[in-house]
């Protein structure tokens, strides 16, 4: 399905959904695959979900907002018990603390996979009976989102534990396409409008509502900051010169003492990098990834550039020449509401997550092409650069 989810059809929703889920059960084999399909197995990490877990909390979600009839996320709130006995505790995320969620004594992979075939089969049914109006297929296209979002997410931990990419080889170097030359694009100043419109289809809570920026004119990159430039920024001592670094920034250099990327090696003088657990040479026109936001700040700062705001990267993208969608981009723009922002049912997506993350924008290469869009509000911590992310300057 490449049309986007926001306006899909119930028949387009359905082959969507089913293709979702055949994806999260690939990346879960494969966490099976490498003995890692029970919690205790799996190292508890912050930026990580055991993977059973996960795949119970996907079908837990569906099947709290559609087949139990909840139009709110808070606990309770549910018409209609669940499928499976016990599912409130074990896979409610807004509930469970992300630590508690090794030890909570989940069934076994085989229960839980029965659990999400009985809820996808039951969501179909329900979507076979639903007309194509945007009201009556809200809760389907987010359900649809989120299993996409976490389907990325498993991408993103099958990274972080060095294990390979499900039934595809070569997709070790998926999002590899070379970066283009560093051009400079010039976008005239003008109003753009942030956000989205009533009427256009699903929209996220942080989407609400529309609004018009004014920008001064500005330069941009037409591509994202490639390897063989950030890796001059390393080797001229950008990781030891305190001044191109925010004090957060600082702060974070001296608790982790980094001296390059996340997953880059030197061997003499090349670099590799592990990409799903190979050591690979580093490709010096590819895209940097694995870089969190105070690392792109400091590259900035070294390069007497900035990072564009959400408002720049919007507009910037409606230029012909502006490149995105190989990797998440860090902005220069706190994750915060927009004027008119009220939460949605889905209530912790968006709301807890203001003032205390950045947001992104464009996508990945593990990003489905129906999800995909430049209205599309990312938001992660500034310190987390496990996700597929880069990041490109202005001016």
């Amino acid at each position: 399905m490449k049309a986007s989810f926001r306006t899909a059809a119930p028949e387009a929703l359905a082959r969507a959904l089913e293709d979702a889920r055949a994806r999260t059960l690939a990346f879960f084999d494969r966490f099976a695959e490498a003995g890692m399909d029970a919690p205790a197995n799996v190292p508890l990490l912050p930026i990580v979900n055991p993977p059973l877990w996960e795949l119970g909390h996907i079908a837990w979600f569906a099947e709290w907002y559609i087949l139990r009839g909840a139009r709110s996320s808070a606990p309770g709130s549910a018409l209609r018990p669940s499928l499976l006995a016990g599912s409130d505790a074990w896979f409610d995320s807004g509930s469970i603390a992300h630590d508690a969620r090794w030890s909570l004594g989940l069934p076994p992979a085989d229960e839980i996979k029965a659990y999400c075939r009985a809820v996808l089969d039951g969501v179909l049914a329900s979507l076979g009976r639903e007309g194509d109006e945007d009201a009556a297929l809200y809760f389907y296209r987010l359900v649809l989102a989120h299993e996409d979002m976490h389907g990325e997410a498993y991408a993103y931990t099958l990274q972080t534990l060095g294990l390979s990419w499900p039934g595809q080889p070569g997709m070790a170097d998926a999002g590899s396409a070379a970066a283009a030359a560093a051009d400079e694009l010039r976008i005239d100043g003008g109003v753009v409008e942030l956000g989205s419109r009533p009427g256009a289809g699903f929209v996220f809570d942080n989407e609400k509502w529309a609004h018009a920026v004014e920008l001064a004119p500005f330069a941009i990159d037409a591509a994202l900051v490639s390897n063989a430039a950030y890796a001059r920024f390393a080797a001229a001592g950008g990781y030891r010169d305190a001044r191109l670094w925010t004090e957060a920034g600082r702060a974070w250099l001296a608790q982790q003492g980094a001296q390059a990327p996340r997953g880059w090696r030197r061997e003499g003088d090349a670099w590799y990098v592990l990409r799903f657990g190979q050591p690979v040479p580093l490709a010096l026109d590819e895209p940097v990834r694995h870089v969190c936001l105070h690392e792109a700040q400091a590259y900035c700062a070294w390069a007497g550039r900035r990072l564009p705001s959400e408002a720049e990267w919007v507009r910037a993208a409606a230029h012909p020449g502006f490149r995105w969608g190989e990797l998440w981009e860090w902005t220069a723009s706190p994750f915060a509401a927009y004027p008119g922002f009220a939460a949605d049912a889905y209530r912790d997506y968006s709301a807890p997550y203001f003032g205390t993350h950045q947001a992104l924008r464009g996508a990945s290469f593990a990003t489905p092409e129906r999800l995909r869009s430049a209205a599309f509000r990312n938001f992660y911590a500034p310190q987390r650069s496990d996700m597929f992310v880069g990041f490109r300057t202005c001016r």
